[in-house]
């Protein structure tokens, strides 16, 4: 991989993550705290959450024109 593509892709990779992390913090700190779940399954929810409103799909095709 070209040097700027890997750093493009390390930085994409950072700032997802870190999107992720803010989202679970956030949903953490707005916990109901008479919830009868432990903590451990409550974050492992709040985690899965947070990684699927904040990672990206890529996709990659063609585009198909009707020429």
């Amino acid at each position: 991989m070209k040097p700027l593509v890997e750093t493009q892709e390390l930085a994409r990779r950072f700032n997802e993550d870190e999107a992720v992390w803010r989202r679970f913090e956030h949903r953490r700190s707005q916990r109901d705290s008479a919830s009868p779940l432990s903590e451990e399954i409550l974050d492992e929810i709040d985690w899965r959450e947070a990684e699927q409103k904040c990672s990206q799909t890529r996709c990659v095709g063609f585009l198909l024109s009707d020429v």
